[in-house]
């Protein structure tokens, strides 16, 4: 007998906020881990560029695996291993250990995304998708708002070593919950249909759009708590617990009203463009706050990221109704490839990189010229916000399928 789709989606929900919190638990203890082995920038950034490196080209073959094998298996292994090596991180004494943890935490994370959703589309009701894509993506916030809190918190406490120990731990339950659910037979389309689809100009639209988004998102995730402490003075354990909760509440907040719009808009894609065109401004407004107001740099920052976060629920919906069921876990992985090589992977180092050079720049010594070139460095999120809009109106013209007809 099948899982019902609800405890489906609860347990697959839970691995990604795992999934999240792992991938986003260096960013928590950022600065200690700097200090620890006497990093640049440059050198904090590259360890994230090369683990979406790692990520997108396992996620081809894991894509094709989640369409002509067992997802349950394959999810369980997955989580195994990105959890065990997120723990081994801890005992790292070196950088070069320390990254070389981190591009293990990238193949094995390269599984749950093309697993998941291929999972979700074959379980959840066709009028309940989009809000099923929406409610899996929550777990982007929620497993930063973890991530950060507690995070930041263990690293204050008991270093940043004994974080990502902990970071790893509810992998112990995850994986035989998952072990436990029953997978469901494939639609019948998903099983007649594994080779048959060819990505299109609106999907090619829609990759590029995943670029730039998770270029903005990459580099804010991965530096704004470093630049709440360099620049406005914030204690690492409160940096951490002021995102955790900021992301989280504002995240989920985008992520519910990404699944309540998905379902009653024509155009999802239109929607997503002029919501991210609108969260340019609060960004802006950030980043634009004297040096000691970090309560409003907070406020600010995090109604832009929950804006922000709107884009997954509507834009992943609006990849499934293009795409057949029998390839929609190519389609995903070929989806994060280009998202994963073409701006994730050079958010964090490239923005590192403009750090440098704009602390060099400032004509200032020592942390305050590390703490000017942070703040000058994150101005490319807002800028990408408004790239990005455009990217989403030019795939919204490329035949976006219309909800109403999908519907009807």
């Amino acid at each position: 007998m099948r899982s019902r789709w609800e405890t489906v989606l609860g347990v697959l929900f839970l691995v990604n906020v795992l999934n999240f919190y792992d991938r986003l638990v260096l960013g928590a203890v950022l600065e200690p881990v700097r200090r620890e082995f006497a990093l640049s920038d440059t050198q904090l950034g590259a360890m994230v560029t090369l683990f979406t490196l790692v990520f997108a080209a396992a996620g081809l073959p894991a894509g094709r695996l989640s369409d002509t094998r067992g997802r349950r298996g394959l999810l369980a292994l997955g989580i195994a291993a990105w959890a065990a090596l997120t723990g081994l991180s801890a005992l790292a004494v070196n950088y070069a250990m320390l990254l070389a943890t981190r591009l293990g935490v990238g193949i094995g994370e390269a599984v749950c995304t093309p697993a998941a959703t291929s999972w979700i589309g074959d379980t959840a009701p066709p009028g309940r998708r989009t809000r099923a894509m929406a409610w899996f993506m929550m777990a982007v916030p929620v497993g930063g708002l973890l991530s950060y809190a507690i995070g930041g918190g263990v690293a204050q406490a008991l270093g940043w070593r004994a974080a990502m120990a902990v970071a790893a731990a509810p992998a112990l339950l995850l994986a035989p919950a998952v072990l436990w659910l029953k997978e469901p037979a494939r639609t019948a389309q998903s099983a007649a249909a594994p080779a048959a689809w060819q990505p299109g100009k609106g999907f090619w639209w829609i990759a590029a759009s995943g670029a730039a988004v998770n270029f903005a998102l990459y580099a804010f995730s991965t530096f704004l708590p470093a630049m709440l402490t360099r620049y406005h003075g914030m204690t690492v354990a409160s940096a951490g617990v002021w995102v955790g909760i900021g992301t989280g509440v504002s995240g989920i907040a985008g992520a519910l009203a990404a699944g309540a719009a998905g379902d009653r808009t024509r155009s999802r894609l239109g929607l997503t463009a002029w919501v991210m065109l609108a969260a340019a401004l609060p960004m802006f407004l950030a980043l634009r706050v004297s040096p000691g107001g970090a309560g409003m740099a907070v406020t600010l920052a995090m109604i832009a990221y929950g804006m922000m976060q709107m884009y997954y629920g509507l834009v992943y919906a609006a990849l499934h109704d293009l795409v057949p069921a029998g390839a929609h876990g190519r389609a995903m992985s070929l989806y994060l490839l280009v998202t994963y090589l073409g701006g994730a992977s050079w958010g964090p180092v490239a923005t590192g990189r403009l750090s440098d050079w704009l602390a060099r720049a400032s004509g200032l010594g020592g942390e305050a010229a590390r703490a000017a070139g942070l703040h000058g460095a994150l101005y490319v999120v807002p800028a990408l916000a408004v790239v990005l809009a455009g990217i989403l109106w030019m795939a919204a013209r490329s035949g976006e399928p219309r909800w109403s007809k999908i519907r009807g």
